[in-house]
């Protein structure tokens, strides 16, 4: 481990074994959502998400800290002490996990109205889990399976919905929220605030403001069965 990382299990500097290679993931604040990018040497093999960390046990790991608006902290207490995001500057933070597990993070600065609800998750997996996981990211958003998931889509690419995020291999582009390419594999939506089930997942899109008001998401007025089928759609993005 590079000087100067911490273990969540000592919380002692360690010295990484010689040759090894710290995972890089870049990690940027919005008000208030966290973007998360795996780079590859390949930009077409690059992996984007939100909200949700994942790492492989027992390896380094740096992140390259910025913001995209106003200054914000990137706190998981049980991995390391917080570490500002200043817009126009990069920070890194290096760790590493010895065991496996599920922890908590938030931001630690406050940064507006729902900073309070600008939660993350980090889940540390066996190596194995972790390339398994990284793998499917890479993957373009599969194919509807039916006729439901297939108005579902219609609806999502004719509503507002496209002009912010982005559905890759789904014919929607937009980069001012979340990447929504594998949105089903994630365990929580609104950063952390909800779990991610089809009923929160419903009320998220309907009405956002009931659930964080002041967030940039505005609220979707449709018809019942082209809200099952929104639902529906989205949560075979997996």
């Amino acid at each position: 481990m590079p000087p100067g990382s911490r273990s969540v299990v000592t919380g002692h500097a360690n010295v990484a074994p010689a040759g090894a290679k710290a995972l890089e993931i870049e990690v940027i604040g919005h008000q208030w959502w966290w973007e998360v990018r795996y780079p590859a040497r390949s930009s077409a093999h690059d992996v984007t998400t939100a909200n949700e960390i994942h790492v492989p046990v027992g390896r380094a790991v740096r992140l390259q800290l910025s913001s995209g608006d106003v200054i914000h902290s990137f706190w998981v207490p049980n991995l390391h002490g917080k570490k500002d995001l200043i817009p126009g500057r990069r920070t890194s933070q290096v760790f590493h996990v010895e065991k496996e597990g599920t922890f908590r993070g938030q931001c630690a600065e406050f940064c507006g109205y729902q900073h309070a609800h600008m939660g993350l998750v980090v889940f540390a997996e066996s190596p194995r889990l972790f390339e398994a996981w990284l793998d499917r990211q890479r993957r373009l958003a599969s194919e509807p399976a039916g006729g439901a998931e297939r108005h579902g889509r219609e609806v999502f690419l004719s509503s507002p919905c496209v002009l912010c995020h982005t559905i890759r291999g789904g014919g929607a582009f937009g980069h001012k929220a979340p990447d929504l390419t594998h949105l089903a594999s994630r365990t929580t939506i609104a950063s952390a605030t909800l779990p991610n089930t089809p009923g929160h997942l419903a009320g998220w899109v309907t009405d956002p403001q009931s659930i964080k008001p002041g967030n940039r998401m505005p609220p979707n007025i449709l018809a019942a069965n082209d809200l099952d089928d929104l639902v529906s759609y989205l949560r075979s993005l997996r």
